[in-house]
């Protein structure tokens, strides 16, 4: 058993979609429209060094975004494989006016890491 995709509900499906081709290296599969659902469009993005899937998702209804955290998915965590990649991309990250919520480190739980933020405010631990 292995997760094949996570999904992410936004209000600017190209603007995300671009946002983690251009800073992540995903590559998009093709727009999807649901003939069932009406207004439902989403895209599947594949990462360079495969593993889980990344849906993003729009409806015309969906709601706004909440200011607070509230109960379910907190983040996703992309690997880049060392230490240095990560201060590497969190620093080409910080120069493309990304915000990062949390400057490179080792966490308590023995990982690498720094924390930004896509379009949308979700957080993005990125990690070597």
């Amino acid at each position: 058993m292995h997760i094949d995709h996570l999904a992410v509900w936004t209000h600017d499906l190209e603007r995300l979609r671009t946002f983690y081709e251009r800073h992540f290296g995903a590559r998009s599969g093709a727009r999807y429209a649901s003939a069932s659902r009406p207004g439902f469009v989403s895209y599947f993005l594949s990462f360079p060094s495969g593993g889980a899937r990344l849906e993003l998702m729009t409806l015309p209804t969906l709601g706004p975004t909440l200011p607070a955290p509230t109960a379910g998915y907190a983040h996703i965590a992309l690997s880049v494989g060392s230490p240095a990649a990560v201060d590497a991309l969190t620093e080409r990250l910080r120069a493309a006016a990304v915000p990062v919520i949390s400057e490179p480190r080792r966490t308590g739980d023995g990982y690498y890491e720094a924390v930004v933020e896509d379009p949308d405010g979700n957080a993005i631990e990125i990690t070597g």
